[in-house]
């Protein structure tokens, strides 16, 4: 089967009320971790990369990676871009065969966001290439994006119409409270499901991206710590929070912060109860084996995504 768009996905995801998630790769057992548990929780998957992912692993590997994946399982996968941060790199995108990609402007104002996405919507639509956008500003880093705390704000519901209607752009990714990284609030987590209720009632047929959405599960920080890692205070959002995002009209939730950990509490744990072992099969096998715990997990308990392929 060969890379889908989001569209039948996102269109199936806003009738049904269910989420898809949509995972950061960065090596061959991200890939693999994925994948396997896509296949096996029978869910469509979006497997997306960074500005800087690509220029670690570069987009031929990355794609045959996705390719072989595709030649064992049969099931939707899109190929994204990740926060791209130009019209440059959404191109080299498109013209390497991604199905999807995001520009994200948000960095920008209001009118220069619209005029950037709309000259990357207008390329990518006459490539059969579908576009997510940006309106709102999150705070925390991934990557190379880095927003400070006091620079973020929510999404405005009547701009978040505007801005579609005059961009072209397939989904958005909104602001309600998310942040990027392992440290996403300092108190209680609190996500503004009232911003959300707003923006689907002015854009019911857009679909609706949550980024900077991973958990930062508890089991995996504990496992990073207790094997030599220093990740104090690190809180994501609340397994019960994205569900009821995901049930509440998010079509696409973004995860990548959760899979790093992952692999570095297996290779951590796996190291250090066995300082003797240097293959790193072992390392990094234990480290794609909790990977596909954990979008399992994802697909199955919180996004609502399994049987949906």
């Amino acid at each position: 089967m060969p890379f889908v768009t989001t569209k039948d996905m996102f269109e199936k995801s806003m009738k049904e009320k269910f989420a898809i998630g949509a995972f950061n790769i960065n090596n061959m057992e991200f890939v693999q971790a994925i994948m396997d548990a896509a296949a096996k929780e029978h869910s469509p998957v979006i497997l997306q990369t960074s500005a800087s992912a690509i220029k670690y692993a570069r987009i031929p590997y990355l794609k045959k990676m996705i390719e072989a994946g595709l030649e064992e399982h049969d099931i939707p996968v899109v190929l994204h871009l990740d926060h791209g941060p130009d019209f440059e790199t959404c191109k080299l995108c498109v013209d390497s065969g991604y199905t999807s990609v995001m520009f994200d402007g948000s960095k920008y104002d209001f009118e220069t966001n619209v005029k950037l996405t709309k000259e990357v919507v207008d390329y990518a639509h006459a490539h059969g290439v579908v576009v997510e956008a940006e309106l709102g500003k999150l705070a925390g880093i991934e990557d190379d994006v880095h927003v400070a705390e006091d620079d973020a704000m929510f999404t405005d519901p009547d701009q978040a119409k505007e801005f579609v209607e005059r961009t072209g752009c397939d989904s958005l990714a909104i602001a309600i409270g998310t942040s990027h990284g392992a440290y996403k609030f300092k108190g209680e987590a609190k996500l503004r499901f009232d911003i959300l209720a707003k923006v689907k009632e002015k854009i019911p047929n857009t679909p609706i991206v949550l980024h900077g959405a991973s958990t930062v599960v508890p089991e995996l920080v504990a496992i990073c710590n207790k094997y030599g890692g220093s990740l104090p205070g690190a809180k994501g959002v609340p397994d019960e929070m994205l569900h009821q995002a995901s049930i509440s009209g998010v079509s696409k939730v973004n995860v990548d912060t959760d899979l790093r950990l992952a692999m570095t509490a297996g290779i951590r744990e796996t190291m250090s109860e066995d300082p003797t072992i240097f293959d790193p099969r072992k390392y990094l096998g234990k480290g794609r084996e909790l990977i596909e715990e954990t979008v399992a997990h994802k697909m199955r308990d919180v996004f609502g995504s399994s049987n949906k392929a």
